[in-house]
């Protein structure tokens, strides 16, 4: 069923470009969907919840700018981003929440929906260390409701990023 459900999202390919760059990568990941509530205040909390996950093994993509470059972070849903130590990981004096338009505009997804893997552009990416002491993680497919659940090490490789203590729990 999670496969269909990608299928149609994203249309000819088969998947959400997130699934596309697994899938090209030849990586071994699973798909998780749920139903999205629109009222619901966090996505990540609420994949957790739906999907009866810990939350400390589900992660949320977020944008932010280090010194005016957009970046992406992926943090454990049971946390926050740390603005400073990203900055740090990623060689940069200073960070800031980037705007949700200039988030989508850069990654070809939507707020909520937003994946580490298949953007639009490839953007400097940090990890939170806290991923690699699981065997999976959990991070979105590339649109609400979808989870794509895979090996931290695929996600550090397949996105290029940096693992570095980026969060606060």
């Amino acid at each position: 069923m999670a496969k269909k459900a990608a299928g149609k999202a994203a249309g000819k390919s088969g998947g959400t470009p997130a699934i596309v760059a697994l899938e090209k990568a030849g990586a071994r990941f699973s798909l998780h969907a749920y139903t999205h509530d629109p009222a619901s205040a966090s996505y990540g909390e609420e994949a957790a919840d739906a999907l009866g996950v810990d939350p400390a093994r589900v992660f949320k993509t977020l944008v932010a700018e280090v010194d005016g470059a957009l970046t992406v972070a992926v943090v454990p849903v049971s946390g926050s981003l740390d603005l400073k130590a990203l900055a740090a990981a990623l060689g940069g004096k200073r960070a800031a929440m980037a705007d949700p338009a200039a988030a989508e505009r850069a990654t070809g997804y939507v707020r909520g929906g937003i994946s580490p893997l298949g953007q639009r552009k490839r953007l400097p990416t940090a990890v939170d260390a806290s991923a690699l002491a699981h065997p999976t993680i959990h991070v979105s497919a590339g649109r609400r409701g979808l989870e794509v659940e895979l090996e931290p090490g695929v996600l550090v490789e397949l996105t290029g990023a940096k693992v570095a203590e980026i969060a606060r729990v």
